[in-house]
């Protein structure tokens, strides 16, 4: 496998993930007014969600990779911007993250949510 490198200046990076992650809180926060059972904490550049069966979703910087990496409870994954594509693209799986994380919080709920609530 090519290493990838990227393209994004460190205040690029910092700013499209720090963005990525605020619309998750903003859905998160939406979602706190429905009967969904969870808890999320956000510190640094983290993100940890934890459903009602304790399993968890962790979203966080690398930044030396310039990468979005995210562990749930089935597998770790590293996310790497695509400017061709303005998408953040898995590097093994080829899963972009919008679609990845909303599939993966849905699993891990046990119900479909969105963790995008818009652009």
């Amino acid at each position: 496998m090519l290493e990838f490198k990227s393209k994004l200046t460190d205040t690029q990076y910092h700013q499209m993930v720090d963005a990525i992650i605020l619309k998750i809180e903003e859905a998160l926060d939406v979602l706190d007014e429905t009967d969904l059972d969870f808890d999320y904490e956000s510190t640094g550049g983290k993100l940890d969600i934890e459903f009602a069966d304790r399993s968890k979703i962790i979203i966080n910087k690398q930044e030396p990779l310039h990468q979005i990496w995210v562990a749930t409870k089935f597998n770790g994954y590293h996310f790497n911007y695509h400017p061709e594509q303005d998408a953040w693209i898995d590097e093994r799986f080829g899963d972009e993250f919008w679609h990845f994380i909303n599939e993966a919080a849905t699993k891990q709920a046990g119900r479909a949510i969105s963790l995008k609530i818009s652009d």
